[in-house]
């Protein structure tokens, strides 16, 4: 892969990753490395470095909270579930997604349309 096409891979997924994680707390609630193998189970391939920083950005727009847990190895983990804000703003991001996607195919669709001319 080109350097040029990883960076806007990076851009891309970092477009979509708040509304990725909003819709996998909305399925259940999770912890910040939970999230990462989540998100890898989906093809999305992201550290934590990432991920991080997300979550500490929804949680102070409360659009998610946070609460401490008991977790079977090692120290306590912090899970996240959606608040009614975060469901709005994921249902937002949701249409605006749509609106992109739908540009990007119509966009496709006149390319070909060219092509065949």
């Amino acid at each position: 892969m080109t350097r040029i096409r990883s960076q806007q891979d990076a851009q891309l997924v970092r477009a979509v990753l708040p509304l990725l994680i909003l819709t996998l707390i909305r399925e259940r609630e999770s912890y910040g490395y939970e999230l990462v193998e989540r998100l890898e189970a989906l093809g999305v391939s992201v550290s934590t470095g990432l991920v991080y920083p997300v979550l500490n950005r929804l949680e102070r727009d409360h659009l998610i909270t946070a609460r401490m847990g008991a977790s079977n190895n090692g120290p306590p983990r912090k899970y996240f579930t959606l608040t009614t804000a975060g469901e709005d703003a994921r249902t937002a991001a949701i249409h605006q997604w749509q609106g992109v996607s739908l540009a990007v195919q119509n966009a496709s669709n006149s390319e070909g349309a060219s092509d065949a001319e």
